[in-house]
């Protein structure tokens, strides 16, 4: 019984914080079968994320297998420092030096997408605003007084809250929108390197690769799952007639 309330305790912060934020999340539409969006998803990662938050469940070696990269091309693109292909995807920043800088030691991001799911993480990552009260001059929407700065920013640019006329319904009479005021809307007040479509595309194949990550069986559990499924309509089969022939002179 102890057990089994020391694991309900373990969930209620999860729990907490997931319901406390009372904020819109976005779809996040996830393709694991998208190598492509999974390959570029990796190259984000690993060039803005990688130096902060590591993913220290998951090999290199994996990842290049399971999503089509040469083993050449991934020790020279995506593998940094002194790193060998077999090896744990681990960072060099030590627990201290991240606390210091940052408030908070960066959590691995391993199992971040089952631990967040993907709607809230790809809302997150697009949610950066200007926040002069900060340390790193931005907040987050989503994730209230974040201690991570927007290492994203220079692509996506910088967003601001504001007031804005917001959609809220279509009058069928006028065939107008109807709208209202909204405070606490975020809109860009400074172009990024990257349009809004192709940020927003960015950080879909960035969440995509990071669901990958959570569970890099999943796609492979999938077409095995259909073969079980299949195996077990056919041999009902045999077990029905079984068990029919058995209860025949059983009265």
């Amino acid at each position: 019984m102890k057990k089994v309330f020391a694991l309900i305790a373990a969930f209620i912060p999860a729990i907490a914080s997931a319901a406390g934020a009372n904020v819109h999340l976005d779809k996040h539409l996830t393709d694991l079968k998208d190598t492509a969006s999974l390959q570029r998803g990796a190259q984000t990662y690993m060039n803005y994320c990688m130096g902060c938050h590591s993913l220290e469940h998951g090999r290199y070696n994996r990842v290049a297998r399971d999503l089509g990269i040469p083993e050449d091309v991934m020790k020279e693109n995506l593998i940094f420092a002194d790193k060998a292909f077999g090896d744990l995807m681990t960072n060099a920043m030590s627990p201290d030096d991240g606390k210091k800088w940052f408030g908070a030691t960066p959590p691995d991001l391993t199992l971040v997408a089952r631990v967040r799911r993907p709607d809230w993480v790809y809302t997150y990552l697009r949610s950066f605003y200007e926040d002069p009260t900060r340390p790193y001059g931005v907040n987050n929407a989503v994730f209230k007084d974040v201690g991570m700065p927007h290492v994203l920013a220079g692509l996506q640019g910088l967003q601001v809250k504001g007031t804005a006329q917001v959609a809220v319904g279509f009058d069928t009479l006028t065939g107008q929108e109807i709208t209202e005021e909204h405070e606490g809307v975020l809109y860009l007040a400074e172009a990024g390197s990257l349009t809004a479509e192709e940020y927003d595309k960015l950080v879909f194949d960035l969440v995509n690769f990071l669901v990958y990550m959570a569970e890099p069986i999943a796609v492979e559990r999938e077409r095995i799952g259909w073969w079980v499924l299949l195996f077990l309509a056919i041999f009902f089969v045999p077990v029905y007639m079984l068990n029919k022939e058995y209860w025949r002179d059983v009265k």
